[in-house]
């Protein structure tokens, strides 16, 4: 694989808003993401403080990218992710293993003292995770409550 990672800026915001779409509204998620409301949601992302990003191209053409924000804790300064999105030819072919390795380097480099994530149960981003050695969190757990 002969990709470029580099931090997500700006820039980044147009052409990944056309991946993420290509990705979340095709199998397995199936989900309905407007341009214009993916494009909302990353560049609220981009925008929250602390934002930490990675985007990975090949060529002009991004593959995947990583993005989340630290937050302060009284253990120290954690990182939580917050989108993770690759490429459907990329996916299953060490894209994503690329992007979450640098994140951790970066990261480590950074004093930060661990990641977290929400992701769906019993899925292929799960499956990811657990093979990335990611652990789940017996101390969390997630609740909801609609309107």
């Amino acid at each position: 694989m002969n990709h470029t990672i580099k931090s997500f800026t700006r820039a980044d915001i147009a052409p990944c808003t056309e991946l993420y779409v290509n990705v979340f509204n095709a199998k397995p998620w199936n989900e309905e993401w407007s341009y214009e409301i993916a494009e909302e949601r990353l560049r609220d992302l981009y925008m929250t403080p602390k934002f930490c990003g990675l985007t990975l191209y090949d060529g002009k053409n991004p593959v995947g990218f990583i993005g989340g924000n630290k937050k302060q804790t009284p253990q120290g300064v954690v990182f939580y992710i917050a989108e993770l999105c690759i490429a459907r030819p990329a996916q299953g072919q060490g894209a994503g293993s690329v992007l979450t390795d640098a994140l951790e380097e970066k990261l480590r480099l950074e004093k930060v003292s661990g990641i977290y994530l929400i992701t769906s149960r019993d899925g292929p981003a799960e499956r990811f995770y657990l093979k990335n050695n990611y652990v789940l969190n017996n101390n969390r757990i997630i609740m909801k409550k609609n309107f």
